[in-house]
């Protein structure tokens, strides 16, 4: 079985270990999506990471989900990314962006404009219309415009042009966000999406959207820079999957053969679900062991748990928030630092770029 410590090639990249950290929002960005020079710091500060994945970074404005959260749909921002991932290169780390286009869970308040969706179900819980830490900031989600067959096709085109923009920013590559809820969620879903039309109703019509949008990115800009994430049963925001195992299991299917270079999945399913994924992806598998029902940060028992089940990189969020050497904690056994729950999307450096590490 591989260490955690052992070198990984990614599609060509090499990584000096296979610690991934996880997309994580922070809510550190300017009013119009820039990422800043304490963005970049957070960032370097992290690169021993086998590789980052960058927090979730909208494609448009319409797919803003939560305010102060960075874009890559305007030359302002992709400039302030590159001061970003040069930082990281410069300190010799490898960095993805991932591309969240939000759907429905976003607010008219946020983007200045109704959000778009499968369907026309609005999402059963409040959505964040202001700071994080505001008592007044949740309101009510809009029921979000259902897209028409055509306008399907443009947002895929908003995930391609973004990408385009990541490497033109220094990224080394790109995640497209299938999880947690979001739009590539929303197609999968049993609920959110009660489409009659190619995107909906079966399997074959669920999975179409994220196999078009993944197809379309890796011949714009490779297929080698190009990895998804999901969360098989997750019911963040609302989503339903009646049909979990199948579901999946034609989804890899429909991805296998594009060639990307990862299929990155939260540990959200049975454990059965996910090695049957595993059996039917041909590439590299990142497995991020943490769930919604196990509120505790992943550790090295969990990840070398999932290396034994056939994962080739371990992908860890909020140890890697508060444990800028995490590579070297859990090489050495160095106690780990808990992250400030109170600062997690605060705004400012305290609990960003303040966390230290360990004195060896």
């Amino acid at each position: 079985m591989p260490s955690l410590f052992d070198p990984f090639t990614l599609s060509g990249l090499s990584l000096p270990n296979r610690l991934v950290m996880a997309p994580m929002t922070r809510s550190r960005a300017t009013d119009d999506g820039l990422a800043t020079e304490s963005v970049a710091a957070y960032y370097a500060q992290r690169a021993t990471a086998g590789l980052i994945i960058s927090e979730g970074i909208q494609p448009s404005l319409r797919s803003q989900s939560t305010l102060n959260t960075p874009g890559l749909h305007t030359s302002g921002q992709v400039a302030a990314w590159r001061k970003v991932t040069d930082a990281v290169h410069t300190n010799g780390g490898r960095i993805f962006a991932q591309l969240m286009h939000s759907g429905r869970v976003s607010h008219p308040d946020v983007t200045g404009t109704v959000p778009v969706a499968p369907s026309a179900v609005a999402v059963g819980s409040p959505i964040f219309t202001a700071g994080f830490g505001d008592p007044t900031a949740m309101q009510p989600a809009p029921t979000p415009r259902e897209l028409t067959t055509a306008e399907v096709a443009e947002e895929i085109g908003v995930y391609v042009e973004a990408a385009r923009n990541a490497i033109d920013a220094g990224f080394d590559g790109v995640e497209l966000h299938g999880a947690n809820g979001y739009l590539i969620h929303q197609f999968l879903s049993s609920n959110a999406n009660q489409r009659t039309d190619v995107y909906g109703g079966s399997i074959a019509g669920r999975i179409r959207f994220a196999v078009e949008a993944a197809e379309a990115t890796a011949q714009a800009v490779g297929a080698d820079k190009v990895g998804i994430r999901l969360s098989p049963g997750s019911q963040l925001w609302g989503i339903e999957e009646h049909d979990v195992a199948d579901l999946y299991a034609a989804l890899v299917g429909g991805l296998a053969p594009l060639d990307l270079a990862y299929l990155h999945t939260v540990a959200t399913a049975e454990e059965d679900v996910l090695l049957n994924m595993r059996k039917l992806w041909p590439s590299a598998l990142i497995v991020n062991p943490s769930t919604v029902v196990n509120p505790q940060p992943s550790g090295k028992a969990e990840g070398e748990h999932w290396l034994a089940q056939g994962a080739d990189l371990i992908s860890y969020g909020r140890n890697y928030l508060a444990n800028p050497d995490l590579v070297e904690r859990l090489r050495t056994g160095a106690p780990l630092t808990e992250a400030e729950a109170e600062t997690m999307y605060s705004g400012g450096d305290q609990g960003y770029i303040t966390y230290s590490n360990h004195q060896y």
